[in-house]
């Protein structure tokens, strides 16, 4: 008790009693379980499920009994689960998790067992909350071994591992419970993997960085790297800017997650600084016009993601701050929680962007959630600019999408809004008049309009009570001046409600049948129709609820004339008007069932009284739409029904047998519903606030439950529970209607009387009703009768299946009643009071609704009553429907038995609807697949004769199963595939089988599909670890329930033992069914179809774990030779399997890598070319050239090992004695090695071999093909090089043709040959080369543009993870001189593609060979073909990559940028110094002789070019300083107009600026960039200079907060544009004006006094008078400086101007004045104040009568002259 006593928990009252009665805590049950009727039976209950399920899954455990023993156990628990939450003390907590935990990181436990355990674990994992660390503790090593082995599976590749589905990641969850060392032991283990050049590894830090700010917020001082966090963030949005808006495909920065984004962002925010919010004000400022509707592009997706992820993570984090109870995980301390005026900021900076997204092309939704969230924080900031925008959007006609964005909006902000609060008192005062306004929404005509109304109508109404408390403004005086107001304006409510319901009459008048359809149509509902009527029958129920009860008596009146006075067609209008009585009849049963009820049947039973009426096929409409709202209004309280219970039965009585279809169906309806009235349980209301709203005014004000959320503690939950009365009542209506029709239908079934098909269908329809209606009631299916109580389930069973009987033998095409007959078994089979489908739309829609007015900020389940009432129905029901694992008895068995015979009968639609009933019934019961499955093979057996092709089809869709259930033909269980696989492959010789039917030939695909992505393998050997056992023991033994089972004996456990051993013996049985498979396939394969589905079949059973027997690998071999290209694919991947699985285990032993070099330990981290790694690296000095070098070489064949840091252990292979031993001849092999050995020995079927892999498959598009790769590998990696002699002369042969094909095959050769010789001896790998060589150059020399993709692959294959020493004979051939002209351009842009696809594999160990192929290179830098040019280019790139800046980063060994470049510059020496402009010249290409330096120069500047534009996408960090001196070259090149002329010089050149310009640059780069530009923007040519702008603009906004963190740059930049306002060229003057507009738009500059005085100074420089001249003189062109001046003032104003293209800031309107003061001055000034003013008019017409506001009347008269055209007529 003490220990319960020190448990205070919140505000939750703990039930003490409740502990007690348990007799533990638990740790969080489901809180809904408490308010369920019956909540005190439930502790019982589940204190004994969870006593079995620790007793039986412990047992399991010790029994070593994974399945079905722990498997069965653990669904149990994951039942228990979703049924009671955490309702488990905490140890068992614990215990749960360990035991799994070590059950999941069982080695080999098949993947489908794994991520089922996976996901309870996930679940029990989920409230970190109620484990802290000192709880629990897990180790993270086996984790990591088991997504290793999934992930990166080795053999995977190979087929001889199949893991259908990837597996979840799983460990997200688990990192919290990992031990303090965790950090440290996983960077020891992964240091060394970590490798700068990777290029996924950017998007992962953001990943880590975001959570790391996220749980330690207040711990870390992210201030320094602010603006290089927000530069990212920006750049990662990927908006086009600048003029020329090309992108560069940065495939490093973009791929930022905005999730991650988001949650960084709102991590940072707060703390003293204040710095994040200042630039997250920046950032949104600089994007908002990006938002505005008329833009539109790729990246418009991300920025909505980002407006709608980040207030709702903000809100999160103020909850965690302020209202969350607690934890054990890390507070945040006091000093960086948000403050008020935090909040405010926050909210400031995004409003604008906002309420600019309202209107989206991509829809409201996104900035609905926003304003939701954002409304939380600060009601008084968001919610008055969103009412602003939605007044006027109800008065529109024209604009009906702004009605539907601003309503959905005002949906999301419903509840801030409604509940008012200190912070937004007058926020309920709005409420009536939208709800006024919005009336006239509901439309006929417009269909979303319509919905979003209701939807909005609803929403309010949910919220607030409608009472009229006008009558409190006189009687009370405790009124607050908003209350008055709020209590005056209620008296509406009456008249709202009532102008509803006109609308909503007038909205079904229009939709009658008659009005809607011509007769021939349908009669059904349209899909449009029944979401009106859904969207109508909710909102009337809701407003009803909310209503008091004199408004309530108006609207019942009403509603009560309109459905009496007139008659509607039972279809459309008639089931709308039934929804509203319905609802009526819900809220106060009593007073609605007294009208509505003796209507009802007065009217009924006066047309009924005429007997002929009973047998009419067409009935009177008066007497059906009677019926119909009787049938609706009986659907309420059960108690209330009972009064009226004689008259309705003798309707009952009177309507069930009438003749008229129609009729007797709305008269079932009647019955069900009456029936499930009084013998279900339910809630029967739904106010929002508990005993409705019938207290006076005086004591109670309704105004004050305005959006007051529901509370969990006090819900009183009115329910409705069957009384004894109400019982009986059921069964005295079974007894009467149901009893007599099983006995007719029972005669009917034995012969003994006669019934015409729709007597059955109607007898089958009551029945049907009858079931749905009491369904509840009656106790599941038992079999065996019990003979004092008859069970009506049982009853109807029997007739059933005798009737089934009785049609499928006389009158198989009574199709309707088959239907009927199947609907009534998945009912007798499943049905407890709900359906599964229907439970299932209710869960979504309850959490949609949830979702859509939630408090996120406050949480603690302050939902709604409403919304909280209909979550414990909810939770009710899912008790209901948890039956799954039912016990399987007989008579499911005999069911199961029916509904196969259905699902292979005649007509198609009752075998789909019986095969998804048999889908579900096989997923509810325990094993009784196993009972089918030979069942359904009897169809396909090849020696029945009187199977039809019906039967056939349908024992194939039941083998295929729909897309969620199972699939019988793959059941994870070795006796059923034994069973189905070679029946599918044997049915091929049923007389049944046509291919020609197109659907058969389909079925068989689908299920070869089916089998291949569903399979994985089936786990042959586990084995539980003695840990496992003892967690298992412990949960036996502790804790509370104790289980009942007793912990088991040791000869039971040996037992166990002995059971798993023989199981797994057993499980190898497959390799004995495989070889029957195999023997017996050469029989069966008649029709090619059925030989590939055998082979694939067969490929499936490879395994990593059990080689294939020796007959299989026989097979495989030969179908090498297959006649058929499919078989011959499948048998290369099985037979790379199977080398896999012949390979012999080469011995590795740890060596230290120090005292390989003979050095010590170097001090501290530090990653790069060190002199403890240096020996790895490629020296041709020290190359090992003799057998004694190569035995004495340490090879490392992992590229990244020892360029970070060393692993702790690294493994190495050991000396060649210690392996096994490589030249076998055929008497030491073993019997599977000789097979493949005598075939692949055997020059006729190698022969045959080269011929069928030389043959082009698909023209164009085939690929160098990995899987015949791995093959060739395979093959000489285990049998050395016995092959060779054979293949020799092919791949002579093959080389020296060109054709594709033939180079492609032996390139495979070729590389499988290089990667298998890895163990080879010194001798045998000379002599490999000797041959290799001069093939490869054979090879070279014949290459094509086919072909040469190809040989880098094969180049690049053959060198990755390959130590390069020892392949050092490829390097130094492909060394031999790349580029010497032999064969063409195209052949030396080949060899260096080939060249560098080595070499790129290597990265760092080959510095010797990048230096000595960048020497070789540098000299033909001047190449003439563009081919070469591109192809140099890249390789460069290759040869440059490694030289990165990185802190705590060695200066690499590899050839360094800045070094080349200097080179580079020396060489354009003659470009660079002269002016004159510099022409591409088009070389003639015999020109013999040196051409001048020039040319040469030119020459060279293209190559470099080639190489800058290559490494811009590629390279991490960007151009270095030395390539900014290449800048002043570009910018003169560069072209300013779009010129489509080819001149590639000119457009690299522009290419290269723009790549450039979007690099990102550091603090320290940018005053280095600044200059250069100064420099240029002095120079002669205006193109230059006007680039210099063009170039500034992309640069600035790519780099935004690098700049704006540095004032003196932004100083730098503002004087740099405002000095080239005053350039005399006219082009660069208005891309400064431009380039300033831009700059003030993302605000990088702010309009300030001094800029606006200045340019205003300039306007106003006087123009010299004009001279007379005389007529014929030259007229004087060039502009005076004063001209100049005067334009660029006014070129200032008109940037000011265009710069706030959306709204009229305050400076605006003077602006525009003194710049209309300009209209008359001469050009260009005149033509710059007519572009402003068009483009002023142009942007600002949209939402004109806002901005009219900002401008003084005078200044309005002004405008509208300058703004509306002159008149030509005047």
């Amino acid at each position: 008790l003490l220990y319960l006593a020190k448990m205070t928990v919140g505000e939750e009252p703990i039930a003490w009693d409740g502990c007690l009665k348990l007799g533990f805590v638990p740790q969080k049950d489901i809180v809904y379980n408490k308010l369920l009727p019956y909540a005190d039976i439930l502790d019982e209950e589940s204190n004994d499920l969870l006593g079995k399920i620790k007793g039986n899954l412990g047992r399991a455990v010790q029994l070593r009994e994974i399945w079905p023993g722990v498997l069965f156990w653990t669904r149990k628990l994951s039942t228990y689960m979703r049924l009671y939450g955490r309702k488990f003390s905490k140890e068992d907590h614990v215990l749960f998790i360990k035991l799994l935990y070590e059950l999941i990181t069982i080695d080999k436990l098949e993947i489908s067992m794994m991520q089922g355990l996976a996901r309870l674990l996930i679940n029990l994992l989920k409230k970190r909350e109620l484990l802290s660390r000192e709880d629990l503790e897990l180790p993270w090593k086996p984790l990591y071994e088991l997504q290793d082995r999934i992930l990166y599976s080795k053999t995977e590749h190979l087929g001889l591992n199949w893991f259908p589905n990837p597996i979840n990641n799983i460990i997200i969850l688990f990192f919290r419970y990992f031990p303090e060392s965790a950090t440290q032991e996983m960077l020891e283990e992964w240091r060394p993997l970590l490798c700068p050049f990777d290029v996924t590894m950017q998007r992962h830090l953001v990943n880590l960085f975001a959570r790391l700010a996220n749980d330690n917020i207040g711990y870390i001082d992210w201030d320094p790297y602010i603006p290089k966090i927000f530069t990212r963030i920006l750049r990662s949005l990927n908006l086009p800017v600048g003029t020329s808006q090309m992108l560069v495909p940065r495939y490093l920065t973009n791929a930022y997650d905005v999730v991650h984004v988001v949650l960084w962002v709102s991590a940072l925010l707060g703390g003293p600084s204040k710095q994040a919010q200042a630039q997250l004000s920046g950032l949104f400022n600089s994007i908002t016009s990006f938002f505005h509707p008329s833009n539109h592009g790729r990246w418009l997706m991300k920025l909505m993601k980002l407006l709608q992820r980040l207030p709702a993570s903000v809100v999160r984090r103020l909850h965690r701050e302020r209202y969350r109870k607690p934890t054990w995980l890390t507070p945040v301390p006091d000093s960086h929680k948000m403050t008020e005026a935090d909040i405010t900021a926050f909210v400031e900076s995004m409003m604008q962007p906002v309420l600019l997204a309202m209107f989206s092309k991509t829809g409201s939704l996104d900035a609905a959630q926003a304003l939701q969230n954002l409304a939380l924080m600060r009601p008084e900031l968001v919610i008055p600019p969103v009412l602003e925008k939605t007044y006027p959007a109800m008065e529109t006609l024209t604009e009906p999408h702004q009605l539907t964005a601003t309503l959905s909006c005002m949906i999301g902000v419903a509840r801030s809004l409604v509940s008012g609060g200190q912070r937004f008192p007058e926020g309920p005062t709005h409420m009536l008049p939208l709800l006024m306004r919005a009336l006239p929404g509901v439309d006929p005509n417009d269909f979303s309009k319509c919905m979003i109304t209701f939807q909005f109508i609803a929403t309010f109404a949910t919220l607030v009570p409608l009472v009229d408390c006008s009558s409190a403004v006189h009687e009370r005086s405790d009124l607050t001046e908003v209350a008055r107001e709020m209590c005056s304006a209620s008296a509406e409510f009456e008249d709202f409600v009532l102008q509803f319901m006109d609308r909503c009459f007038a909205l079904i008048d229009s939709s009658t049948l008659e009005q809607t359809r011509e007769e021939t149509e349908t009669e059904k509902m349209t899909h449009l129709e029944s979401l009106v009527e859904l969207g109508l029958s909710s909102t009337f129920s809701t407003i009803l609820t909310q209503c008091s009860i004199d408004i309530f008596k108006v609207a019942l009146e009403k509603v009560f004339n309109f459905a009496t006075t007139n008659i509607f067609e039972t279809r459309v209008a008639g089931r709308m008007v039934a929804d509203m009585c319905r609802a009526a009849s819900k809220c106060h049963p009593a007073q609605s069932l007294k009208l509505f009820v003796p209507h009802c049947c007065n009217a009924i039973n006066q047309i009924a009284v005429n007997e002929e009426v009973l047998s009419e096929e067409e009935l009177d409409k008066e007497l059906l739409w009677n019926l119909q709202l009787l049938s609706e209004v009986t659907r309420v309280d059960g108690d209330k029904i009972l009064p009226y219970s004689t008259q309705l039965v003798q309707i009952l009585q009177l309507t069930l047998h009438l003749k008229c279809k129609q009729g007797y169906t709305l008269a079932c309806n009647l019955l069900h519903h009456v029936l499930r009235s009084t013998a279900l349980i339910y809630p029967t209301e739904y106010c929002s606030v508990p005993g409705g709203f019938q207290q006076p005014t005086q004591d109670y004000l309704p105004i004050n439950d305005w959006g007051r959320p529901g509370d969990l503690w006090n819900l009183n939950i009115q329910w409705h529970v069957p009384r004894v009365e109400e019982t009986s009542f059921v069964f005295y209506v079974l007894d009467l209607i149901l009893q007599p029709e099983l006995l007719r239908l029972q005669r009917y079934a034995q012969g003994e009387r006669d019934m015409t098909r729709d007597d059955v269908l109607q007898s089958l329809s009551i029945v049907q009703h009858c079931l749905l209606g009491a369904g509840s009631l009656l106790p599941l299916l038992q079999g065996e009768p019990i003979p004092e109580l008859e069970n009506y389930r049982d009853a109807i069973c029997r007739v059933m299946r005798q009737l089934l009987q009785h049609i499928l033998e006389h009158s198989e095409d009574d199709t309707k009643s088959l239907f009927s007959i199947i609907k009534i078994i998945s009912d007798l089979l499943h049905f407890r009071g709900s359906h599964k489908q229907e439970f299932d739309s209710r869960w979504k829609s309850f959490n949609l609704v949830k979702k859509s007015m939630e408090n996120r900020l406050h949480g603690r389940k302050q939902h709604i009553r409403a919304l909280l009432i209909d979550r414990v129905m909810l939770q009710h029901e899912l008790r209901k429907l948890t039956v799954e694992g039912c016990e399987y008895r007989s008579i499911h068995q005999e069911l199961m038995r029916d509904l196969l015979r259905l699902s292979t009968s005649t007509y198609s639609q009752v075998r789909s609807r019986a095969q998804s009933v048999l889908f579900t019934a096989l997923g509810t019961y325990n094993f009784c697949c196993r009972d089918l499955i030979p069942r359904v093979l009897e169809f396909l057996e090849p020696d029945r004769s009187d199977v039809t092709q019906q039967q056939f089809k349908g024992a194939l869709y039941c083998l295929l199963g729909n897309h969620s259930g199972v699939c019988l033909a793959n059941l994870h269980d070795w006796d059923c595939i034994t069973l189905t696989w070679p029946a599918i492959v044997r049915s091929g010789l049923s007389s049944a089988m046509s291919l020609e039917k197109p659907s058969i030939v389909r079925l068989f695909d689908d299920l070869a599909d089916k089998v291949h992505r569903q399979y994985e393998t089936i786990g042959i050997d586990f084995a539980i670890q003695s840990e496992c056992r003892a967690v298992a023991v412990q949960l036996q033994t502790s804790g509370v329930p104790l289980p009942q089972d007793p912990v088991p004996s040791d000869q039971e456990e040996a037992e166990g033992l002995r059971k798993q051993e023989e199981k797994n013996l057993d499980s190898y049985l497959p390799s004995l069914c495989l070889k029957t498979f195999f023997t017996r396939c050469s029989v069966w394969c008649r029709p090619w179809k059925f030989e590939h589905n055998a082979i694939g079949f067969m490929s499936l059973l490879l395994r990593d774990d059990h080689p294939l027997p020796s007959p299989a690998i026989l097979f495989f071999v030969k179908s090498l030779n297959h006649d058929s290209l499919l078989v011959r694919k499948l048998a290369i991947s099985a037979v790379a399997g199977i080398m896999k699985q012949l390979k012999r285990p080469h011995k590795k032993v740890p060596v230290s890598p120090n005292e390989l070099c003979g050095l010590k330990e170097p001090a501290g981290m530090i990653a790069g070319d060190r002199p403890d790694n240096q020996w790895l690296q490629y020296n041709s000095s020290s190359l090992p050239r003799t057998q004694q070098d190569w035995e004495g070489c340490t090879f490392v064949e992992k590229t990244h090992w020892g360029y970070y840091s060393w692993p702790q252990k690294l493994m190495m292979y050991s000396p060649s004695e210690e392996q096994p031993k490589q030249e076998l001849t055929r008497e030491e092999m073993t019997e599977r090695e000789q097979i493949i050995y005598d075939h692949f020995s055997d020059p006729v079927f190698i022969n045959q071999l080269i011929e069928f892999l030389s043959l082009e498959d698909r023209k164009g598009k085939d690929k160098f093909s990995p899987r015949r790769f791995c093959l060739f590998k395979g093959l000489f990696r285990n049998f050395n090089d016995a092959f060779l002699p054979v293949l020799k002369p092919h791949m002579e042969r093959l080389v020296a043709d060109t054709h594709e094909s033939k180079q492609r095959c032996v390139a495979e050769i070729t590389s499988g040959l290089i990667r298998g010789s890895k163990h080879w001896s010194y001798g045998k790998v000379e002599s490999l080369w000797e041959l290799l060589c001069p093939l490869l150059r054979t090879a070279l020399n014949n290459i094509t543009v086919e072909t040469y993709a190809d040989w880098g692959t094969c180049i690049a294959t053959a060198c990755e993870s390959r130590d390069p020493r020892k392949l050092h004979w490829l390097f130094e051939m492909l060394m031999e001189s790349p580029v010497n002209g032999e064969g063409g351009s195209f052949v030396d842009a080949c060899r260096l593609y080939v060249l560098q696809g080595g070499l790129a594999q290597q990265e760092w160990r080959v510095p010797e060979l990048l230096h000595r192929l960048l020497q070789y290179l540098e000299p033909k830098l001047t190449q003439v073909y563009k081919n070469v040019r591109e192809r140099i280019g890249s390789v460069l790139t290759y040869i440059f990559m490694i030289d990165v800046n990185l802190p705590y980063t060695q200066p690499t060994a590899s050839p360094r940028i800045k070094e080349f470049t200097e080179r580079v510059l020396l060489r354009l020496k003659p470009l660079t110094e002269g002016d004159e402009e510099i022409q591409n010249h088009v070389v003639e290409e015999n020109e013999v002789g040196e051409q001048d330096e020039r040319t040469q120069a030119i020459k060279l500047l293209k190559t470099v070019l080639k190489w800058l534009m290559a490494s811009a996408g590629r390279s991490f960090s960007t151009a270095v300083p030395e390539q900014l001196q290449l800048l002043p070259l570009l910018f003169k090149i560069a072209p300013v107009e779009n010129d489509d002329s080819y001149d590639e010089l000119k457009r690299d050149a522009k290419t290269c600026l723009s790549l450039m310009s979007q690099g990102l640059l550091y603090t320290e780069q940018i005053p280095l960039v600044l200059l250069a530009l100064q420099e240029i923007a002095g120079s002669s040519s205006w193109h230059a200079r006007y680039t210099v702008l063009t170039y500034l603009q992309i640069m600035v906004f790519y780099n935004l907060f690098t700049f704006m963190s540095d004032q003196g740059a932004v100083n730098d930049v503002r004087a740099l544009v405002i000095r080239l306002l005053e350039d005399e060229q006219l082009e660069v003057r208005e891309m400064a004006a431009t380039t300033l507009s831009g700059f003030l738009q993302c605000n990088f500059l702010s309009i300030e006094g001094p800029m606006q005085s200045h340019f205003e100074a300039l306007c106003k420089t006087r123009l010299p008078k004009k001279r007379k001249r005389e007529l014929g003189s030259v007229v004087d062109t060039i502009p005076s400086g004063d001209l100049v001046r005067r334009h660029a003032g006014v070129l200032g104003l008109s940037a000011c101007i265009l710069s706030s293209p959306y709204d009229v800031p305050t400076w605006m309107p003077q602006l525009l004045m003194n710049l209309s003061a300009h209209l008359n001055d001469t050009q260009p000034i005149e033509m710059t104040v007519k572009k402003t003013l068009s483009n002023f008019r142009r942007t600002h017409h949209d939402n004109w009568q806002e901005h009219k506001q900002q401008f003084t009347d005078d200044q309005l008269l002004v405008l509208t002259d300058l703004l509306v055209s002159p008149c030509y007529y005047a």
